[in-house]
């Protein structure tokens, strides 16, 4: 079962690895269980040292995600993966991270949604329900209309990403999202910020 915030820290958010240990810390501290770790500008080896600094950092205190990167995800002994339309595809995320580990799966739309619900995927993501600044090239905004679309095309966990807030969370949950991903609302101060996630969502 899905937590009902589900946490993205994007390495394009912080000067540092430090910066986004800090980060990571405090939103542990607020109790966040579920973190996705995203890192679309370095190389490989960047990644890596960045991610097993925030695995050691960590422990196992909470479940870690990596972005894209099925083979790092080994590598740096995270919890599980999650891939975009883009990347490699969800049977051949599975045979590198084998069955133990989470699988995610990004969608965009509801023909893309129901190819990935035949998959091995453990959970869904839809979106960007709300216009984003976290991505260069957004797909197009689905809204709660697309939330609603999706939830009716799947009885796998879903997660809605792009835009939200904690002003707009509670009406993607009552969408039929299972849980919200966010970035940008959780980046200034971060414990209080997850804090006031939880108080929203129940």
């Amino acid at each position: 079962m899905l937590p009902r915030l589900y946490a993205i820290l994007d390495s394009a958010n912080f000067p540092d690895t430090e910066a986004l240990c800090l980060s990571a810390g405090e939103l542990v501290a607020a109790g966040v269980p579920l973190l996705q770790y995203r890192n679309k500008s370095d190389n490989a080896r960047q990644i890596l040292d960045q991610a097993r600094e925030l695995r050691r950092r960590l422990g196992s205190s909470v479940k870690l995600i990596m972005n894209d990167r099925a083979d790092l995800s080994l590598a740096a002994a995270f919890d599980g993966v999650h891939i975009g339309q883009d990347d490699l595809s969800p049977e051949g995320a599975r045979r590198v991270i084998g069955n133990s580990l989470w699988l995610g799966v990004s969608t965009h739309n509801p023909e893309q949604l129901a190819a990935a619900d035949k998959t091995t995927a453990d959970y869904l993501a839809i979106g960007p329900v709300f216009s984003t600044r976290s991505k260069a090239n957004p797909d197009p905004v689905i809204g709660l209309e697309g939330v609603r679309r999706a939830r009716a095309l799947t009885h796998k966990p879903l997660v809605a990403i792009g835009g939200i807030t904690r002003e707009n969370c509670r009406s993607v949950i009552e969408a039929g999202a299972d849980t919200v991903a966010v970035i940008s609302d959780l980046i200034r101060e971060p414990r209080k910020s997850a804090e006031e996630f939880f108080r929203i969502l129940g």
